[in-house]
């Protein structure tokens, strides 16, 4: 009977809403752009006018990260009410650290997600890495929407991360709104070995495979973008492991046929090996 109880408050805690929560998937883009300011990188201008429309179009109870620099063998959500700012990224100037970020964390919802999916597990051994805090800095500046973050299973196939988004579709209901960051293309290597030299340009077959992205993605032919590793021959070189690639599955699992997918970022790519291409599903 307590259990009952129990349940029953949780579930008026998170009531539905009149209007289902959008879903996200973007960019965070990289440690070089954390100290600009919004006027100076128009990716940041971008998210900070969608945390604007946001906000006024929908009441965001919680935001839920699937955040590409917190990988785990597992899956896990934190459920820390004080979420910590990790700076992890190294070997930077001093002022790359001085931001600070302080939302708090929301245990309600990292709860409810353990429920929904009994094989996630909880931790408050995380908080806000790089793939979030920088993004959210911009996207809700007054950090007043709890925000927490669910880690990505490294070694998980894609179809896992793409069925498990699938099962996180009541949050959306419930004013959480979930973003997947990351990038489309995202080869560490390759890029630093033309920045290294001072060479910021692409190397040409970035925009080939953005455009077969963008297509993949416009047609719905999700199976493509699931199976991305054998459907493009620069799957492997765009995306040489999985971290970056994969939240963009769990943005497209937690959709529906009737969504819309529009692109609140739509440029192509402009640095070598590196994709900000970023969208919103409505």
């Amino acid at each position: 009977m307590n259990d009952l109880h129990q349940l029953k408050a949780f579930t008026d805690a998170l009531p539905k809403q009149s209007k289902r929560m959008p879903v996200l998937f973007t960019s965070h883009g990289n440690p070089m752009d954390i100290p600009m300011k919004k006027e100076e990188r128009p990716f940041w201008n971008t998210l900070f006018e969608l945390g604007k429309t946001l906000q006024k179009d929908y009441e965001v109870k919680a935001a839920l990260i699937i955040s590409a620099h917190w990988c785990t063998n597992g899956t896990f959500v934190n459920i820390s009410r004080k979420q910590e700012q990790i700076f992890d990224y190294y070997g930077f100037p001093k002022h790359f650290y001085d931001p600070r970020y302080h939302a708090e964390g929301a245990p309600e919802i990292a709860q409810e997600v353990t429920r929904i999916v009994p094989s996630v597990g909880q931790t408050e051994d995380w908080g806000l890495d790089h793939g979030a805090w920088p993004m959210l800095m911009h996207l809700f500046p007054n950090a007043d929407v709890p925000v927490f973050q669910m880690s990505i299973d490294y070694h998980a196939n894609p179809n896992y991360h793409y069925h498990l988004g699938n099962q996180l579709k009541p949050l959306r209901e419930k004013g959480v709104l979930i973003i997947g960051s990351g990038s489309l293309i995202h080869n560490l290597q390759m890029a630093g070995q033309k920045m290294r030299s001072g060479d910021m340009t692409p190397y040409g077959w970035e925009a080939e495979y953005d455009f077969w992205l963008k297509k993949q993605i416009d047609e719905r032919n999700f199976d493509n973008l699931i199976k991305y590793e054998t459907s493009h021959k620069l799957g492997k070189i765009a995306s040489p492991t999985p971290d970056h690639y994969v939240p963009v599955l769990y943005s497209l699992g937690i959709s529906d046929k009737k969504d819309n997918i529009k692109y609140f970022y739509d440029r192509g790519p402009n640095l070598p090996a590196f994709s900000e291409r970023s969208f919103i599903i409505l």
